[in-house]
């Protein structure tokens, strides 16, 4: 078997969709498959993880010579709202386009339930699940005291930490999360991340109005880190994991965090459904509930523990030795 794993604009993207394609090459690599990573329609096997049009062109070559295609469903309009300047307003037309590109693909990966459901309504493209994952081996260190040390005494940080890892936009739940820490002075918020993908100038077009306020206006015990060169160091130093994100096709730093014994705080939406409240999350709806949460969490140290630990347990199903017998199965499914 050999594929074509195309990513359009692989230099550009950052965050959790650059990661899951790395998750997937690197699936690749352990099972011993040969792929190459330009848009070459020798290979068996098309895969594209970006519908830009330049995978749009190469799609229909693919169908054209009977080049089986196989789409990563990494977006949705619903997704793509909040994100950057501008992307409410191009949503809407985000979502007639999904259709048509998705639906030139042979077959769809979705990365959670929740994605396949919300794309019945964009095409009948058949779709599977599979899970972005995540590769434990990024998180080495993430349990070691003087990384933990290192990075508290870097921002300033006194423990307990609530912390979130990710880029600094809006669906994230960023206002939920500024406004949590308002109502915590007691308590030190991290968010771990760039403010937006691109950094510099980039950064600066990219991000909204409402994100550069909200970070600007954010109470003195709300940390925005910028991009950190070890993301393990991130993990080390925070004690409970703080995600009231809007819309999520998964969560790949939820995954992570659970690993490390983070217990997670959640919105309660559809993408989390695979979390029992009260074991290995805490769910809530609204900033109200995510006081109370945090508060419970951070008050009793034993029950932090215990939905940390079953929280870490749960993760294990998502690692990527885990995930790719599911990947490498939809291929051989595609190429018969």
């Amino acid at each position: 078997m050999r594929v074509s794993h195309y990513f359009e604009w692989e230099g550009q993207i950052t965050g959790g969709h650059a990661q899951s394609v790395q998750n997937q090459r690197t699936m690749l690599s352990r099972a011993g498959v040969e792929y190459t990573t330009s848009p070459d329609l020798s290979a068996d096997l098309l895969h594209l993880n970006n519908m830009g049009p330049r995978s749009v062109y190469h799609a229909r070559r693919a169908r054209d010579r009977g080049v089986p295609v196989l789409a990563h469903a990494h977006q949705t309009a619903e997704d793509f709202r909040e994100s950057f300047a501008l992307s409410n307003l191009l949503a809407p037309a985000l979502r007639p386009y999904l259709s048509w590109a998705y639906g030139l693909a042979d077959h769809l990966i979705c990365p959670s339930e929740h994605t396949a459901r919300v794309l019945d309504d964009y095409c009948d493209t058949p779709r599977t699940v599979v899970s972005n994952g995540f590769d434990p081996a990024k998180l080495d260190g993430a349990d070691d005291p003087d990384l933990r040390a290192t990075y508290l005494d870097r921002y300033d940080l006194d423990p307990p930490v609530v912390f979130m890892v990710g880029h600094v936009i809006e669906r994230k739940g960023l206002a939920a999360f500024v406004e949590t820490a308002r109502r915590m002075p007691e308590t030190e918020f991290a968010w771990f991340g760039y403010l937006n993908p691109g950094g510099g100038r980039i950064d600066r077009l990219l991000r909204s109005r409402t994100t550069t306020r909200l970070v600007r206006e954010s109470p003195p015990n709300c940390t925005f880190t910028g991009y950190v060169d070890d993301v393990a160091g991130a993990f080390a130093a925070g004690d409970v994991f703080y995600f009231p994100t809007k819309n999520e096709n998964e969560g790949m730093a939820l995954l992570e965090a659970m690993a490390t014994g983070a217990p997670p705080v959640v919105r309660d939406i559809e993408t989390f459904e695979w979390l029992a409240d009260g074991e290995t999350a805490l769910k809530a709806a609204d900033v109200d509930g995510f006081v109370d949460a945090l508060r419970l969490l951070l008050s009793d140290p034993e029950r932090r523990a215990a939905v940390g630990s079953a929280a870490a347990a749960e993760s294990e199903r998502y690692e990527l030795d885990a995930v790719a017998d599911d990947l490498l199965a939809t291929y051989d499914r595609l190429l018969g």
